[in-house]
């Protein structure tokens, strides 16, 4: 067993399944938690995730793929995704393979948001490129939703992560990651609206913010 992410809701580590290496994500139990609404935290958030991640699968997505569930123990057992992190990739490829991988990026996404699935998360840390296909990964903080004010936060989130991680890139990455959301989702220019709205009212609250600590 090698641990490989522990966070405060779960560790993900590599282990073993009938005979194949696989990545098990195991929802610690919280001792500050009263026992009986841990579990049931627990399991909610374990059958949400693999609903997503199921439901991912079937509208054409590529997620790791589900071998096992432990309802008991609250693991997800699936498939291990052994491909190149989007984060790293685009930090080190040459501009046209920044465009095919990010206008690819906004395609799936927009098919996600199209059928009504908000990933939560939507870092380039959650992506993972294997054989040209962008796999998406952990969808913990995600949501079964069609709202546009969801849509665009899910979107607005993925922009400020390009912002502070790839900022370089932003232009180049932003730019065809909404090219291919526009081609895939026929309300992409709502979303991205919204998005515009979330990203004014962040901006508002800073200067609030840095007005209140000049008093």
């Amino acid at each position: 067993m090698k641990i490989i992410y522990r966070g405060a809701e779960s560790q993900v580590y590599l282990d073993k399944f009938d005979g194949q290496e696989v990545l098990v994500k195991d929802r610690i139990k919280k001792n500050y938690r009263l026992e009986q609404i841990d579990e049931k935290l627990r399991k909610f958030r374990t059958r949400k995730e693999v609903k997503l991640l199921t439901d991912s699968r079937k509208f054409g997505l590529s997620t790791p793929k589900i071998l096992h569930v432990d309802e008991k123990n609250h693991k997800i057992i699936m498939e291990f995704i052994d491909g190149k992190r989007i984060k790293e990739l685009l930090n080190e490829s040459d501009a046209k393979t920044i465009e095919e991988v990010c206008f690819n990026m906004g395609k799936q996404i927009g098919k996600m948001h199209a059928n009504g699935i908000v990933h939560g998360d939507l870092t380039t840390s959650n992506m993972i490129l294997k054989d040209n296909q962008i796999y998406f990964i952990d969808f913990s903080l995600g949501e079964s939703s069609k709202r546009i004010e969801d849509q665009g936060v899910d979107l607005n989130l993925l922009y400020e992560a390009l912002k502070s991680t790839h900022f370089k890139l932003l232009k180049i990455c932003w730019s065809n990651i909404v090219k291919g959301y526009k081609q895939e989702y026929n309300q992409a220019d709502e979303v991205l609206k919204k998005v515009e709205e979330i990203e004014k009212r962040g901006r508002y609250m800073d200067r609030q913010a840095e007005g209140k600590r000049q008093i």
